[in-house]
């Protein structure tokens, strides 16, 4: 669905630093700027009712037919998030990471059929199989993030999907994305992945086969805590039913975020370096600590999956937990709540560092793991991560006191 003939799209061959600073910035999006402008529009007028008529019976990908279809500001966006997918056919814009599993989902299942969800799976996407694929008549199986090939002997008759989210959002399992992909296109299913945490510049999701892969681009795409966002990429093949579902619903992202969004990504690959690089250091240094009885972070070899994460990706983003070494939750409350570097708040992925507490028995249900202690989980932003070392010293302090 995308015209590969302008000189604004990037050569694949180029550094992930180049590609997010070419991607999408096409002649017809930009006009000439540097920066895609915002478009911002809900009804677009046409010269006669001949050309009006003409136009309701075309393609309107990339075409301005009305507001809810898009305007040059989303499908630069769009344009870029595909051209960092090798082998991807085309990107569709939601107004949350949620919205964008839910379209996903509704686009390849039907009533009667069943799903496949990994276990670590972010909990909303939890609760969109238990609620509302559930009032649709669509079942769900949960299991194991570290079945891997194994996946083949939960097909069904009634399977058609298997969603992955590699590493799981709270423990951190890596999946063997290739493995159960095998499994799937030898079983006819579509398979789809949240890859927020990686982004396509540390997992390629499409080149790995992976049908649909999903953003929530409000975390690093984005970058500054700031945008609502989310993005589906579809392989060859799965765009179209993608599409029709996602217009259906009405779905449309804000031209405003999607030109923020835009902005965020030119810096995306420096950021996450950055993000890498300081996550690492604060994870082994919490390794050493006696209050710490577990660090989840997958580039740790003591992380489950952690050989899958070597083999298979290029690098790690800033997002991991770690296990207190005994303590309850009234030490973990005085540990976080005695940080002062570290906000208290959902989401992650943007510039400044995260800790809330993570409970994932309370959600687990195919793989449940019994741990030392409470976790907490920690995005590490882009503060010099001696501050944050010295910042989590205190709130060990706490922690003790109370352990």
């Amino acid at each position: 669905m995308t015209d590969n003939s302008d000189d604004r799209v990037p050569d694949r061959t180029l550094g992930d630093a180049t590609r997010v600073v070419q991607a999408g910035r096409r002649k017809e999006w930009t006009g000439g700027i540097v920066n895609p402008p915002v478009w911002r529009a809900s009804t677009i007028l046409y010269d006669s009712i001949a050309d009006l008529r003409a136009n309701a019976g075309k393609d309107t990908h990339h075409r301005l037919y009305y507001g809810r279809r898009g305007t040059p500001t989303q499908w630069s966006l769009a344009d870029a998030l595909t051209s960092l997918e090798p082998g991807a056919e085309a990107t569709f814009l939601y107004p949350s990471g949620v919205a964008a599993i839910a379209a996903a989902l509704l686009s390849v299942l039907s009533p009667g059929d069943e799903l496949l969800l990994v276990d670590s799976a972010y909990d909303p996407t939890r609760g969109q199989a238990m609620q509302l694929l559930k009032r649709f008549g669509i079942t769900t199986r949960f299991y194991d993030p570290l079945i891997g090939a194994g996946i083949a002997g939960l097909i069904g008759p009634a399977t058609k999907a298997i969603f992955m989210e590699s590493p799981g959002s709270l423990t951190f399992e890596v999946q063997d994305v290739p493995a159960i992909v095998a499994v799937a296109k030898a079983h006819g299913l579509v398979t789809l992945l949240d890859n927020t945490w990686a982004t396509p510049l540390f997992f390629p999701a499409i080149e790995k086969g992976v049908d649909l892969t999903i953003l929530a681009a409000t975390k690093y795409v984005v970058g500054h805590s700031d945008v609502m966002l989310g993005s589906v990429t579809a392989a060859p093949g799965h765009f179209a039913r993608l599409r029709d579902m996602s217009f259906q619903l009405g779905q449309v992202a804000s031209p405003d975020d999607s030109w923020l969004a835009s902005r965020g990504l030119r810096t995306m690959a420096v950021r996450l370096a950055q993000h890498q690089r300081s996550a690492l250091e604060i994870a082994r240094w919490l390794q050493d600590r006696p209050e710490v009885a577990e660090v989840l972070h997958p580039a740790l070899p003591s992380c489950p999956g952690h050989a899958l994460w070597a083999r298979d990706f290029k690098g790690s983003s800033g997002l991991f937990s770690f296990v207190l070494n005994g303590g309850d939750e009234a030490a973990r409350a005085a540990l976080i709540d005695t940080l002062n570097l570290f906000g208290i708040g959902y989401s992650w992925g943007g510039f400044e560092s995260l800790a809330i507490p993570a409970d994932p028995a309370r959600i687990r249900t195919a793989a449940p793991r019994a741990y030392a202690g409470p976790l907490v989980r920690l995005h590490i932003g882009l503060e010099d991560p001696a501050d944050l070392i010295a910042d989590l010293e205190r709130g060990l302090a706490a922690f003790r006191a109370l352990a």
